[in-house]
């Protein structure tokens, strides 16, 4: 899974970082920088697919496929990895979002397969 993820990153620079967290909030693997601390960003990641779950739920907007926010200094984005994981990533904030969308589902079908 870390090599999926070395390779999600050296694929596409404006993906900083990335992680598979479980749907439990636990970090399966990771290729984030020294100075983001994986129990923090597994649990977050965890809380919102919660909560974006819920929301595409109650609203009757279907099964939910990605949630992303936008900051000043780029986006957060997570994409369901099947049904017992999240792709979390980290990416800048000029980045074509298509292209990013398009490259992390084609992780997230890899990943599907090793989780």
């Amino acid at each position: 899974m870390v090599d999926r993820l070395r390779d999600l990153a050296s694929g596409t620079p404006d993906i900083e970082a990335s992680a598979v967290v479980s749907i439990d909030g636990l970090i399966m693997a990771s290729a984030l920088p020294a100075g983001i601390e994986e129990d923090r960003v597994s649990a977050m990641s965890a809380a919102m697919l919660s909560l974006g779950e819920r929301i595409a739920t109650e609203l009757g907007r279907g099964q939910l496929d990605q949630v992303y926010i936008r900051g000043d200094s780029g986006y957060v984005i997570l994409m369901s990895v099947g049904e017992e994981a999240v792709l979390t990533t980290l990416v800048r904030e000029n980045a074509k979002l298509g292209l990013i969308f398009l490259d992390m589902k084609r992780a997230a079908d890899d990943l599907t397969k090793l989780v």
